[in-house]
């Protein structure tokens, strides 16, 4: 095991960094919190040899330090006592759960430690110093180094349940991580979109729950072994990284759901859903057979995982359903609770005593305070300062998430932000701003405070574009968790200059990181004066080139490519992807040409669009949007009606008019009420062609697509066309909040 990433990561490294070594300079992430740099060095070579405790870990550590040193110089040092070489111990004198202490001498290099946790550590902090290059003999500074974190719970969380990273890949971020000094994997393993781990005692979990069928019919998913679980674990731990499992509850349970209907208070079939956001089938309180499965779930989880922390999940959980579910409200009025959030608080607590009799502790995000919750628990912060503060208020111990969704565009959480943040002040998130009133308040539970983590949602993160989300800034913020203090422009400065020397490291190991401050590439595509289109590529590297297709296929690195612009000259499917240094860094986007008499012309609007979605020109650019309405291709409208015409600027023969609307109710977009084609021959008289009324039902939660066409029955001749969609103006009483706030979504009013 131990040889795989060193073969795998560490081998490309000495061959494409010749030399770099001392030139390079001392360049430690995260910076140890005393260096002296010494006179002389060490030099190594074939005569080293490695002295370690002799308990296992001890040994093992050893041969990770000389497999590492192999790999990256080409030395083979041997185990052995020797007067000249490496020696690992144990010294209770050094203070720390994670402290140690690293001396290189022109005679020796000795890595002291009071724990092997610690002892792992140094011999991480000596890779660092290692040059990289392949000689006979290298040498090593002569550094004193006194290093411990300030915060002992330094996490990355990854999401595998929205898209499924295969094992290779998570232990390729293990070995990242923990060469940074990462110290907890935090393993997403259930919610809506899928269920990844085997349970052996509910087969159809992984039957069912972990696929989908997604918008094209294809069928997508995954799962790991228990075998598999087991690997990984023990990776992590070889390499000092504790691996906290997440099996969500009572919410984003779809997935378990349609395995399982009778989890749900409904007891009614249900499938995996393809889309995000929040959905209101969740796990029945009300019902004892819930927990009994649960129970039954975490019996076969537990012994998977060492840890004594088990995350519940426990956020966005609509209580629509225990409202109208007779048991659950039976449940609710013998408990005498006043209302769901009490339910709520009655499932976490039961839950939390089933781990505590197990000699496990229960972590939740914040959503577990909601109708109060034990001290006991833990608590991670996503939705800011009012919710840490509360939290700590509370007596919970805290770990901080909410400023580093590494899902976050590269362009509005940067580097630089994740450096800059301070876990023990006042901090925005994605959703909240940061509120300093609550910084003295949070400064003075910092006992309470944990340490932080970075979470990576993959609702638009996969395999191949995931590192360049989680680096360089898992790089800041394993720099911030471990020094805890100098966020000031000096600490930048100084940081950012060790940073730049990491990036041929990275490159080296083959990881597709991304840019500092900006995304890695945005795609535009627009209309050709001269007929077809341009696709339009704002790179974040000036070495990133753009490959791609006009058949539907996926781009691969021999095919066609550009930098910034090219000429599409007619229509079908376009499909691009990025690649810097031969790696590829996403899946396909894709764009959707089609012939269209109305394409680049003129058009008017009664009232403009929203902002913040596509503009009124994607209503006439050839472009048809895909099923997502954050696309850039539809265009919205938030609480009003759509009154568009297009001059042809010319007398047109027209066959058909199409337009396409999107409907998703858990985003507040609803199919238009009633949808009417016109046609003029001066544009102030009209001639009404057809009026359609979508078959929609608007309380689905169900995100759909409505393709309203008029066909004439003979070809007609008009110079202008015009397209209305009216929205509701009421709506059932079951549907949140009414009528108002929602949306229209439009794309493509395609004229043939």
């Amino acid at each position: 095991m131990m040889s795989k990433i060193l073969v795998r990561c560490l081998l490309g490294l000495s061959i494409l960094l010749p030399a770099l070594g001392m030139a390079a300079g001392i360049s430690i992430i995260p910076q140890p919190r005393q260096l002296q740099l010494e006179q002389g060095s060490y030099r190594l070579d074939a005569h080293t040899r490695v002295a370690a405790p002799k308990d296992a870990r001890g040994r093992e550590i050893a041969a990770f330090l000389r497999e590492a040193i192999r790999a990256q110089t080409g030395i083979a040092v041997r185990e052995g006592d020797a007067a000249h070489g490496i020696e690992l111990k144990l010294d209770p004198a050094v203070q720390g759960a994670e402290a140690y202490r690293l001396a290189v001498t022109p005679k020796r290099i000795t890595v002291s430690a009071a724990t092997d946790k610690g002892l792992f550590w140094g011999v991480q902090t000596l890779r660092q110093l290692l040059p990289l290059e392949h000689a006979a003999q290298v040498t090593v500074p002569a550094v004193t180094i006194e290093d411990a974190p300030a915060y002992a719970w330094r996490g990355v969380m990854l999401d595998v349940a929205r898209h499924f990273y295969p094992v290779s890949f998570i232990e390729k971020q293990l070995d990242l991580l923990s060469y940074y000094k990462i110290n907890t994997f935090h393993w997403h393993l259930t919610d809506d979109q899928g269920w990844r781990i085997e349970i052996k005692r509910y087969p159809k979990l992984t039957s069912v729950g972990a696929w989908r069928t997604e918008a094209d019919g294809t069928r997508y998913g995954g799962f790991y072994t228990q075998a598999q679980i087991r690997e990984v674990v023990n990776y992590a731990r070889e390499r000092n990284i504790t691996v906290i499992p997440e099996i969500e509850m009572p919410g984003h349970s779809v997935a378990a759901i349609a395995a399982y209907p009778e989890l749900s208070c409904s007891k009614q079939p249900a499938t995996v859903p393809t889309t995000w956001g929040v959905f209101k089938n969740i796990d029945c309180v009300g019902d004892e057979g819930t927990f009994t499965f649960l129970q039954n779930v975490l019996d076969e989880v537990l012994p998977l995982f060492p840890s004594k922390y088990v995350h519940i999940g426990g956020d966005e959980v609509p209580k629509d359903d225990w409202h109208d579910c007779a048991s659950c409200q039976a449940l609710m009025h013998k408990l005498g609770l006043k209302d769901e959030e009490g339910l709520q608080s009655y499932f976490i607590q039961h839950i939390q005593k089933y781990l505590e009799g197990k000699g496990k502790t229960m972590i939740g995000w914040d959503e577990i305070l909601e109708g109060g919750a034990s001290k006991n628990a833990v608590v991670e912060v996503w939705r800011g300062d009012d919710e840490a503060r509360k939290a700590l208020e509370n007596g919970n111990r805290v770990i901080v998430a909410g400023p580093f969704y590494l899902d976050s565009p590269l362009l509005k959480l940067t580097v630089q932000n994740v450096f800059r943040t301070d876990i023990t002040g006042a901090a925005p998130t994605p959703y909240t701003e940061a509120k300093p009133e609550n910084a003295a308040i949070i400064a003075a539970h910092r006992a309470q405070i944990l340490g932080a983590e970075a979470p990576l949602w993959s609702e638009r993160a996969n395999p191949y574009n995931a590192e360049s989300k989680l680096y360089p800034r898992a790089l800041a913020f394993a720099e911030n968790l471990w020094r805890g203090n100098a966020h000031d422009d000096a600490a930048w400065a100084d940081f950012h200059q060790r940073l730049e020397a990491q990036y041929p490291r990275l490159d080296a190991w083959h990881v597709a990181y991304g840019p500092e401050d900006r995304a890695v590439v945005q795609y535009a595509i627009t209309v050709d004066a001269k007929g077809g289109w341009q696709l339009h590529a704002q790179r974040g590297f000036d070495d990133l080139v753009n490959h791609y297709t006009l058949d539907g296929s996926t781009p691969s690195a021999k095919s066609p490519s550009f930098t910034d612009s090219v000429v599409v000259p007619h229509a079908g499917t376009l499909q691009v992807v990025p690649f810097r240094k031969g790696l590829r860094y996403d899946n396909p986007t894709s764009f959707t040409l089609v012939d269209n008499l109305a394409t680049g012309k003129p058009l008017s609007l009664a009232q403009p669009p929203s902002p913040k979605y596509a503009p009124a020109s994607a209503l006439t650019d050839g472009v048809l949007g895909s099923g997502d309405f954050r696309d850039g291709q539809w265009v919205g409208w938030n609480d009003h009606d759509i009154d568009a015409s297009i001059d042809l600027q010319k007398s047109t023969t027209i066959h058909s008019i199409a337009v396409n609307f999107l409907q998703d109710t858990g985003s507040r977009i609803l199919a238009p009420r009633q949808v009417s084609f016109q046609v003029s021959g001066d544009g102030q008289h009209w001639t009404a062609l057809q009026t359609e009324q979508p078959q929609a039902d608007v309380m689905s939660a169900r995100p759909a697509e409505f393709h309203l066409v008029f066909k004439a029955s003979k070809p007609l001749s008009a110079r202008y066309v015009r397209v209305t969609a009216s929205r509701y103006a009421n709506v059932p009483a079951g549907f949140p909040d009414g009528a108002a706030n929602t949306w229209l979504f439009a794309d493509e009013i395609l004229v043939k």
